[in-house]
C-alpha cells in the first residue's frame, strides 16, 4: 500500500477558548494528565510510522518549539513555519507549501482521536480524493454535525454555521491532503474548510471515512474532564461469552436460563487473573435469543448474576456487561460482526479500543474486533482455551513493558 509519511499540524490559532491558560501559552500546550496535549499527537503519529512532521505557528511560537525541539528527541523529523497569529488556517497552509510533499495528513492541535490511519490512507489512494477528510459518525449527539457523507463517502454538504438539516456527522480533522489543492485556493484569510471544500465537493474531490470512535479535544474546558479521563491508563480485555467463557448450546440453541450456564474448564480462572493484573474485564455477547422470546431480559440478569456469583467464589468477576438483544435481521449495529458493543463500552469508559484485545470464539467476534480497529482479536478454539490464550497475552505484554 502506499504510505503517507509527513504531517501537518495546525497550531498557530489565539486559542481563546482556552483563557486564562492561553493568555501566556498556546493552545497546543495545554497539560492534559501532566503531558502537553500535542506530545500526545506526537506520538500518536510516530507509531503511525510518520517520519517528518510540520507544524504551523502564529501565536507564542517559541513555547512548542523550545519544548518539542527539532524531534530528536522523539525519532522523528520536526520543522516549524511561523505566519502572523491574525493568519487563518488557509493562509498558514499555503505559505507552508514549500515544505510540504506530494500528500500529507493534516490535524488539528486541539483533537485526538485513535483513527485506523491505515484505513483513511487507503481510501484516499482507493477514492483519488483531492482530500479525504477523518468525519465522526456523532450517533450520540456528541456536538452538532457540520458534513453530510453519502453511502460510498462522498461529501456533498459542508456547513461551517452547522445549521443546515440532514447532516450525517462531524470534521474532526485528521485529513489526508493532496497537495495540488494548493493551486486551488483563494488568497482570502479563511480557514481551510471554508476556502476549498465547496470547491471540491463541486469537483467531487472530498471524501470522508467515517470513525464511530468518539474523538477528545482540549479546544473549550467543557470538554477537558472528558479527555483526561479518556488518556488516563487503562488496561481494558473484552470477553465473548458463549463458546468462550460457559459451554456454547447447540446451533440454534440459547443458554435459556442458569442451569443452562456451565463454565468451560480454565475459564474463571482465567478471568480471576486478568483481576489479578489489574484488567478491567469487559463482557460483549450476542443473545438473540430474547427477540426470538425464548428469555426474557430478567432472566438473562439471572444467568449474569449466576456467573458473578460464581466468579466471586474465587475472588474474581466481570466488571461491565454489555449485550445485543436482537435478531440477525433486525438491522441493529450492535449485533457482532457489527461493533456497535465495542463503541457503546468506548463511549460510556473512556476508553481507547486500540489498545484493547478481544477474546472470542466466533469469527464474528474477531470481525466485530477488526471493524472497532481493536489491537487484537484473540480465537479461542477447542484446543486453545481462554486460560491459555489469557496467560499468552499477559506474557507478551510483560515482556513488551520490559523492553
Amino acid at each position: 500500500m502506499k504510505k503517507v509519511v509527513q504531517a501537518v499540524i495546525f497550531a498557530g490559532g489565539l486559542g481563546t477558548r482556552l483563557k486564562p491558560y492561553t493568555e501566556d501559552n498556546p493552545k497546543a500546550m495545554f497539560p492534559v494528565n501532566g503531558t502537553p496535549f500535542i506530545e500526545k499527537l506526537i506520538l500518536q503519529l510516530k507509531a503511525w510510522g510518520i517520519e517528518e512532521i510540520i507544524i504551523l505557528l502564529g501565536y507564542l511560537p517559541d513555547i512548542i518549539m523550545n519544548y518539542l525541539g527539532n524531534g530528536e528527541k522523539y525519532g522523528l523529523n520536526i520543522k516549524y513555519d511561523i505566519t502572523p497569529v491574525a493568519y487563518e488556517t488557509s493562509l498558514r497552509l499555503d505559505h507552508a507549501k514549500p515544505l510540504l510533499k506530494d500528500s500529507f495528513i493534516l490535524m488539528y492541535c486541539d483533537n485526538y482521536c485513535p483513527i485506523n490511519y491505515q484505513k483513511l490512507v487507503a481510501d484516499y489512494y482507493t477514492n483519488k480524493a483531492l482530500i479525504q477528510l477523518s468525519v465522526y459518525d456523532n450517533l450520540d449527539n456528541y456536538t452538532k454535525n457540520n458534513i453530510f457523507v453519502t453511502e460510498d463517502g462522498l461529501v456533498t454538504k459542508y456547513d461551517s454555521s452547522r445549521l443546515s438539516a440532514n447532516l450525517n456527522g462531524v470534521d474532526i480533522g485528521y485529513m489526508i491532503v493532496n497537495k495540488k489543492i494548493l493551486d486551488l485556493l483563494s488568497k482570502d484569510n479563511s480557514s481551510l474548510a471554508k476556502n476549498i471544500f465547496d470547491t471540491l465537493i463541486n469537483k467531487k474531490q472530498l471524501f470522508a471515512t467515517m470513525i464511530a470512535h468518539r474523538y477528545y479535544s482540549i479546544g473549550s474546558y467543557d470538554r477537558i474532564s472528558l479527555t483526561e479521563d479518556f488518556f488516563k491508563p487503562k488496561k481494558v480485555v473484552f470477553l465473548d461469552r458463549d463458546g468462550t467463557l460457559n459451554v456454547k448450546a447447540p446451533k440454534a440453541c440459547y443458554i435459556e436460563n442458569k442451569e443452562q450456564f456451565v463454565w468451560l474448564d480454565g475459564a474463571k480462572e482465567a478471568v480471576k487473573l486478568l483481576n489479578d493484573k489489574q484488567y478491567i474485564v469487559v463482557l460483549v455477547t450476542n443473545q438473540p435469543g430474547i427477540s426470538r422470546g425464548n428469555f426474557t431480559i430478567k432472566v438473562l440478569n439471572d444467568i449474569h448474576q449466576k456467573m458473578q456469583t460464581d466468579l466471586k467464589e474465587i475472588g474474581a468477576r466481570i466488571d461491565y456487561i454489555y449485550y445485543c438483544p436482537h435478531n440477525w435481521q433486525d438491522g441493529c449495529n450492535c449485533r457482532k460482526p457489527n461493533p456497535g458493543l465495542f463503541y457503546q463500552a468506548q463511549r460510556e469508559l473512556a476508553l481507547d479500543l486500540t489498545k484493547c484485545p478481544m477474546f472470542g470464539d466466533d469469527e464474528r467476534d474477531m470481525q466485530a474486533a477488526h471493524t472497532a480497529n481493536l489491537k487484537v482479536g484473540i480465537q479461542i478454539v477447542d484446543n486453545y482455551p481462554l486460560i491459555s490464550a489469557v496467560k499468552d497475552y499477559i506474557r507478551k505484554e510483560e515482556e513488551h513493558d520490559s523492553i
